[in-house]
């Protein structure tokens, strides 16, 4: 190989490789980096309306809040909803027992709304015929503590609905009815 050529194919491989990287980050499907996550990590099990677990969530806590890195089989093709819901509890089929959506700040729904939305709102997921799977990052929110801890006295839950949020309809984003379910938080009382 010419002395020229060298470089060129060297240079060509370190962009590869950097490209890679980024397209990785900007799905969100990328593993969470252990230096983002200062608290270590729990995962707990994503259960249909049946019980069945269908997948897990990974919670994690760093100076940001909390991560929550969500994997998910099983659920309809399409766009779902997803909450933070204010009680710790996944009783199917319908999961009433997660109550309302957690929004410990008294604010309206929905991430469009111009009164701003509430900590319970997250981003809808999509699936298709495999595992759907993303990242969340709740802000100003710890998993235990003083102030808006998913680690209250009744606990949280985080519930995917079987549509998709319109990001502006208060008080559920007409996400429809709750298809799957996981206690990020069990009640302590």
């Amino acid at each position: 190989m010419s002395r020229r050529r060298f470089p060129l194919i060297a240079s060509l491989v370190a962009l590869a490789a950097c490209s890679q990287s980024q397209d990785a980050e900007q799905t969100g499907n990328a593993p969470l980096a252990a230096d983002n996550v200062a608290a270590a990590a729990e995962s707990v099990p994503l259960l249909d309306g049946s019980g069945k677990e269908i997948g897990r969530v990974e919670i994690g806590e760093d100076a940001n809040g909390v991560t929550l890195r969500l994997a998910a089989n099983g659920i309809s093709a399409g766009t779902h909803g997803v909450h933070l819901h204010t009680i710790g509890r996944c009783d199917g089929p319908k999961f009433e027992s997660a109550g309302g959506h957690w929004n410990p700040e008294n604010r309206q729904h929905g991430r469009d709304n111009p009164e701003g939305a509430h900590l319970g709102d997250l981003a809808n997921i999509s699936a298709g015929s495999d595992e759907a799977t993303t990242v969340f990052l709740v802000g100003g929110v710890s998993r235990t503590g003083p102030g808006n801890a998913l680690g209250d006295a009744d606990g949280t839950s985080l519930v995917i609905h079987a549509d998709a949020d319109d990001y502006k309809t208060d008080p559920s984003g007409n996400s429809g009815g709750r298809i799957a379910c996981a206690v990020l938080a069990a009640p302590t009382s």
